[in-house]
């Protein structure tokens, strides 16, 4: 009942979340502040956590991704009654676009449903604060530095140990850009002084992004959410691995491989840091350290020619990969924008590797929205590709 009358309201999702916003805010009107200015991607996150919940009903890890999900919303301020009004829009935004498949036996399935969600996302907020977990932990500013035009590498000191493990990641927040989070990866093992370092890539039109690069300075202060993220090492000591970085993915690969020359300096592995240009390559003085206290690590830069575009460094890489063999030995870890991840894990499968030992973060894109159709024409004439949909979780089960 649930995924049925979910495809009907997914194939009007433009309609069911711009009237779930418009009832939330109506009847509850001092909740928008707790919302950004800019709504666009947020009706993503929306959608995408709902076909996350539809498409794993059943499965054993709901439960866990749901407390997860609950934990991560202390930083919004979610509270009981906002949860609460919450579950009266969804149900108010899924009888107006499921029409006739709106049935009394559809509404008491979907009431009783988010009803199981909300108390398990209240049991994981709950268990955090019992915990002594701070809804999210500030952090100064200490260093800036710039590399190129668009891309910045920021050391911050959290005034609270931030517990985190090599390979994760977190939400940062600015008060340049109010009840804005947005997702980066920590590029170190946990160091002595407690610093962690951020990573960020300037995206056109991504309000948080050029903010970290642009006007952040030594001094100020961001918030970080509770760290999270499945990109932690796994390999068995002795275990062959290869680590495959694109752009700013350098930083949780950083962070693993700084864990593994502490922990098992002998690892017998290859690196593969990939650029769109060489200018881009500025981590290449950190994986020369690394390389020389891990000396079973073989290191391969892949940049795109000059003058070409950027697309050719993944040609690059794949090419490479091809030329490498004993993929079934290796555990993979990847990192890098999704349409990078997606590539790459799809080539290193057709070369033999399991798909269950290629190990990445599907993260949502660090900032900017997907543009949308103004009007009901241009919905028909163009329909936006759904960007919540992932067609390989969604598959049909046997």
């Amino acid at each position: 009942m649930l995924r049925s009358t979910f495809a009907v309201v997914e194939r009007r999702a433009e309609h069911a979340v711009t009237f779930f916003y418009s009832h939330l805010f109506w009847h509850n009107p001092g909740m928008r502040e707790l919302f950004p200015e800019d709504m666009r991607p947020q009706r993503d996150r929306l959608f995408a956590a709902l076909a996350h919940v539809v498409s794993h009903l059943g499965e054993p890890g709901l439960p866990e991704y749901l407390g997860r999900l609950g934990r991560d919303h202390r930083k919004f301020l979610a509270s009981p009654a906002l949860y609460a009004a919450v579950g009266s829009s969804l149900l108010a935004a899924f009888a107006h676009a499921a029409g006739s498949a709106w049935t009394p036996e559809a509404e008491k399935a979907w009431a009783e449903a988010y009803e199981q969600v909300a108390d398990l996302m209240l049991a994981g907020a709950a268990e955090a604060v019992a915990a002594g977990e701070p809804a999210w932990w500030d952090a100064d500013v200490v260093r800036h530095e710039r590399y190129g035009e668009d891309l910045a590498v920021l050391t911050l000191r959290p005034r609270q140990p931030l517990p985190y493990r090599p390979g994760q990641y977190v939400s940062v927040s600015s008060l340049r850009v109010p009840r804005v989070w947005r997702t980066y990866s920590l590029a170190d093992a946990p160091r002595p002084d407690g610093t962690v370092e951020l990573h960020v890539s300037r995206v056109p039109g991504g309000a948080m992004s050029t903010v970290l690069v642009d006007r952040t300075g030594p001094g100020e202060t961001l918030r970080l959410s509770a760290p999270g993220g499945g990109l932690t090492a796994r390999t068995e000591p002795g275990g062959l691995r290869t680590y495959i970085c694109g752009g700013t993915g350098w930083a949780p690969v950083r962070a693993l491989l700084a864990e593994a020359a502490e922990a098992e300096p002998e690892l017998t592995g290859r690196l593969f840091v990939v650029a769109r240009a060489k200018e881009y390559l500025y981590g290449r003085r950190d994986a020369e350290r690394l390389k020389r206290l891990l000396p079973g690590l073989s290191v391969t830069y892949i940049t795109s020619a000059p003058g070409h575009p950027k697309d050719q460094a993944t040609e690059r890489l794949l090419q490479s990969l091809q030329a490498c063999v004993h993929w079934a030995s290796h555990d993979v870890y990847l990192a890098g924008p999704p349409a990078f991840l997606t590539e790459v894990t799809e080539a290193l499968v057709e070369l033999g590797t399991d798909p269950a030992r290629v190990h990445h973060d599907a993260l949502p894109p660090v900032d900017g929205f997907t543009v949308r159709p103004n009007s009901a024409a241009e919905r028909l004439l163009a329909p936006p590709a759904p960007p919540w949909h992932d067609p390989q979780s969604r598959a049909p089960r046997p």
